[in-house]
């Protein structure tokens, strides 16, 4: 059985302070609703991703900015809580940390989000991520953590492209996770799921996994042949970060050892489990990375 590497998996972007309030149907303007349910609980792509991959067994880290405030000391002490070393955070005094209020619909199993948006993330030349970025096995970045290691040689980067990043270009990327949307918006609405991912292995990416939500994902290795995981099955509080668990899940898969298909089968029914949770991480489960494709 494969063997997660001691190596870093190091997680670059964002991090926030979400609360969460879930309700039948959204509130009318001006109107008092009753949540069945309120959490507050630390979100962001990347924060997130690292926690996943930390409870898969992973030796993760994240690379983020935060204010020097409350949130901020709450998004440090979860991440800590999960074993994720946050020695490259930056605290930025004039900043304010990135905070969310999201409320969750249970008819219509959406969600509406409210955010203040995160601090830029840039990190001085002499600061610890540059350290890590040097040691580090994997390199993931999200949507603004993207810019930090674009121009930096030599890295294995793993791209969570479910939001749009100016300026991306798959080329070099090593693992790169878009949605089938994001392919569609990038080469065109009518083309197949397998050859968006060759569109996108064409561009320069050694390995593509596109997710689609309730119909599962599509994979292509460079020089291999496209396959597709189905979804598995939920039992759906929110999927509030469902997507984040899955790029978190998926490159601890990767690390493993575990071939892309396992990997995106290891990854969907991770991201799948924690969708019980109103929050994007209360229920990531804790697991032992096996090579079996369930």
């Amino acid at each position: 059985m494969p063997q997660l590497s001691s190596e870093t998996l190091l997680f670059v972007g964002c991090a926030t302070l979400d609360s969460i309030a879930l309700v039948q149907d959204y509130p009318a303007a001006d109107s008092r609703t009753v949540a069945s349910d309120f959490a507050t609980a630390g979100g962001g792509p990347a924060a997130t991703a690292a926690v996943a991959a930390a409870r898969a067994g992973a030796s993760a880290a994240f690379a983020g900015v935060v204010g020097a405030d409350e949130e901020g000391d709450r998004i440090i002490s979860g991440l800590e809580a999960e074993g994720v070393d946050t020695s490259a955070v930056i605290r930025n005094p004039d900043a304010r940390t990135g905070a969310s209020v999201i409320v969750v619909s249970k008819a219509t199993e959406s969600r509406a989000i409210v955010t203040r948006p995160v601090p830029p993330v840039r990190f001085p030349e002499s600061s610890r991520f540059h350290e890590l970025l040097g040691t580090a096995s994997w390199v993931h970045v999200d949507h603004l953590g993207w810019s930090a290691v674009a121009h930096v040689p030599g890295l294995r980067i793993s791209v969570d492209a479910g939001n749009p990043i100016p300026s991306f270009s798959p080329q070099g990327v090593a693992l790169y996770v878009p949605t089938i949307e994001r392919l569609q918006a990038e080469y065109g609405d009518g083309l197949s799921p397998e050859a968006l991912l060759q569109k996108a292995v064409d561009d320069g990416a050694t390995a593509v996994v596109a997710t689609a939500g309730s119909e599962g994902a599509w994979g292509l290795d460079k020089g291999g042949v496209p396959f597709h995981v189905p979804a598995t099955p939920a039992d759906i509080v929110s999927t509030l970060g469902a997507g984040d668990v899955y790029h978190g899940a998926i490159l601890a898969a990767v690390a493993a050892g575990l071939p892309l298909p396992e990997a995106a089968a290891f990854a969907g029914r991770t991201a799948s489990a924690s969708c019980a949770g109103l929050d994007g991480r209360s229920m990531i489960p804790r697991q032992t990375i096996t090579p079996v494709l369930t």
